[in-house]
């Protein structure tokens, strides 16, 4: 919506001659500048620049008058607030506008105050900001939710480095790029999703423009460039983006593990999937920036065509809408595919491995339904099926988008310290380890009951590996193995078949 800047009031304050013979004096208001076209400043708006023209005994000007006026400029500070202004006169040889002579002075509340000591055409060049409504503080929830999906990040990629010849399988390279993407997004979100020029924002009220500097303003419209926050919304859509194309990958694995069992996985299948899973995302964030920039490079506000200016992330353009912003071509577009894939071969794994009743295996008729429901929850975690409630929070109704943002900040907020807790803490060296810490503390302490004896435990692993040793059991057993999706039983197994990986 165009603003329209006026004078409310013209205030003559003084009209101070230096000799006391009494002289005729008249004002010209001009309502628009064109036909005072300036070299030094520019006009990118359609802002009403009017000019008063003074003159002194029947259009003679007279450099032994001095003058003092105050002016109230009236804008919407709903979308510009006042930056700076200057005092100015119009330079006959200069054919411009010129500070020779003028200086501002502290007028009244709400006023500008200028002086000159020679009457000619005068005006007052303002500059404006475009208001921004910085959003406050991330949410406790968020904060909270990402710390925990942080810590659980590092413990999860450090147990899988470090445990590698323990479990005897290589590391699972998805599920640790899949949790170095996803922290680094964690820790980015947290510390630079927020616009540092929150912090050095002004009211844009008269009383905090600099009454001293009378510099002429370069143009009407003042953009402050912030390089930094571009940076943190490039690396945001990066690793986001390279986030959702691990989960992709993952279910692609987790399709060739489980679905085609008797097949081995294509050759160099971990370089293949680490071209796509850090190289797309890269041409997509490359192309996106490149094409902004060559469309808008005249425009010093290129920036705010990729990236918002109340937070670190992708723009919306108010004149054209959802439709042609970068959020939906670079960012909502790709995840949308990458989640309709992923929620397919999801349904197929629950529906053909997890929930099946295989006839032919006794030993998994008692399998408990707890144990399904957990190995479902398990590859929904690690596909990120509940990115899904993002979609819901489109809904125009308050009330109901307010619910369903918090329930989408729960559950993916908290993402990282899903997969801690099923791809650690559910693991077998990781129990054991933990009993050892906790034997270790009750002995010491005295107060820990001592925990139950780990014969049950070893049973159930003989007990496995027996299973392991019939050959047409092997597959299938593993499938319906509680930890289905435990890297340690799903790798394992590829590692005989393609030593390679």
């Amino acid at each position: 919506m165009p603003v329209k800047i006026f004078f409310r009031k013209l205030l003559l304050l003084m009209m101070l001659p230096l000799k006391r013979n009494a002289k005729s004096c008249g004002f010209v208001v001009y309502q628009n500048s064109k036909l005072f076209q300036s070299k030094t400043f520019t006009t990118t708006s359609n802002f009403s620049q009017k000019i008063v023209s003074s003159t002194i005994d029947a259009n003679k000007e007279d450099q032994s008058s001095s003058v003092t006026m105050v002016f109230n400029p009236k804008n919407n500070q709903q979308g510009f607030q006042l930056h700076s202004y200057a005092c100015v006169y119009w330079n006959l040889s200069k054919k411009d506008w010129d500070t020779y002579g003028c200086h501002k002075e502290e007028g009244l509340d709400g006023f500008l105050g200028c002086h000159c000591n020679h009457t000619t055409s005068f005006a007052v060049l303002m500059s404006f900001k475009k208001y921004h409504k910085y959003p406050e503080s991330l949410d406790i929830l968020s904060i909270l939710g990402c710390a925990l999906s942080i810590t659980g990040l590092a413990v999860t990629i450090i147990f899988q480095i470090v445990t590698r010849k323990v479990r005897k399988t290589s590391i699972t390279w998805v599920l640790v790029s899949l949790c170095t993407s996803m922290l680094i997004f964690n820790l980015l979100f947290v510390s630079g999703i927020e616009n540092p020029n929150k912090n050095s924002e002004t009211s844009g009220s008269v009383s905090t423009v600099d009454s001293n500097n009378n510099e002429i303003p370069r143009q009407d419209i003042v953009f402050s460039s912030n390089p930094t926050c571009t940076v943190f919304a490039a690396l945001l859509h990066y690793f986001l983006l390279g986030t959702f194309m691990w989960t992709g990958l993952s279910a692609a694995q987790l399709y060739f593990l489980l679905i085609r069992t008797m097949k081995p996985l294509p050759p160099r299948f971990i370089l293949f999937i680490s071209l796509i899973g850090w190289g797309v995302p890269a041409v997509v964030v490359a192309l996106t920036v490149g094409i902004i920039f060559s469309q808008y490079k005249d425009d010093p506000e290129w920036e705010l065509h990729y990236r918002q200016e109340q937070i670190c992330w992708l723009a919306v353009p108010e004149s054209t809408g959802l439709l042609a912003s970068p959020l939906l071509w670079a960012f909502i577009v790709p995840v949308t595919i990458i989640l309709i894939s992923n929620i397919v071969i999801f349904v197929i794994i629950v529906v053909k491995v997890l929930w099946k009743n295989n006839q032919n295996l006794t030993s998994t008729k008692k399998s408990s339904s707890l144990k399904k429901i957990l190995s479902t929850l398990s590859i929904a975690v690690v596909l990120g099926i509940t990115w899904i409630l993002s979609y819901l929070m489109l809904i125009e109704d308050d009330d109901i988008r307010i619910i369903f943002s918090y329930i989408f900040c729960l559950f993916n907020t908290t993402q990282g310290l899903q997969i801690f807790i099923v791809y650690t803490v559910r693991t077998k060296i990781f129990q054991s380890e933990a009993s050892k810490v906790l034997k270790s503390l009750s002995s010491s302490t005295g107060t820990v009951k001592s925990l139950p004896p780990m014969i049950p435990l070893r049973l159930r692993v003989r007990m496995y590996n027996m299973l392991r040793s019939l050959p047409a059991l092997n597959e299938r057993f593993r499938l319906l193995e509680p930890s289905l999706v435990n890297n340690e039983t799903t790798l394992s197994e590829s590692d005989q078949e393609n030593p390679s990986i």
